[in-house]
């Protein structure tokens, strides 16, 4: 239940070209077994995602929920140390495709996360996103 706590805290999200992507909090709940998040971007779209380590399939998962979409993938903990789901998005407006997201803590105290989404058309895995975690100080 503790393997994802490397996420908690709140964080400016830079995304790959260093402008700001958006403020992320994440939050332990339930006496530990979940972990909330609640996105804000700089241009003010919102999402929630819930991440649970579920004992009957051994693995975590997360639902993500926002005005234009909702991911639901699962996995775990890589060799590396990051965590790895894999599942689907699927689009308010149409359309639903196979979605990966892993995050990595590094080694200055930044988290790495980078989604891929597969496009059937090139039947390739192509950058969603590409961010990075910094934690923001305390008041």
């Amino acid at each position: 239940y503790r393997q994802f706590d490397f996420w908690l805290g709140t964080w400016d999200v830079t995304a790959a070209d260093g402008s700001l992507a958006g403020l992320n909090q994440i939050t332990s709940e339930e006496r530990g077994c979940l972990i909330v998040e609640r996105w804000l971007s700089a241009s003010g779209q919102t999402g929630q995602s819930y991440n649970f380590y579920d004992p009957g399939t051994g693995k975590w998962r997360q639902i993500w929920i926002s005005a234009g979409s909702v991911i639901d993938y699962s996995g775990g903990l890589t060799d590396s140390g990051s965590m790895k789901l894999e599942g689907e998005i699927r689009y308010h407006a149409g359309g639903q495709f196979p979605f990966t997201g892993e995050w990595t803590p590094l080694e200055d105290g930044t988290v790495r996360q980078h989604f891929e989404q597969f496009a059937p058309e090139t039947e390739t895995w192509e950058p969603w996103f590409t961010g990075i975690y910094s934690r923001v100080a305390p008041d």
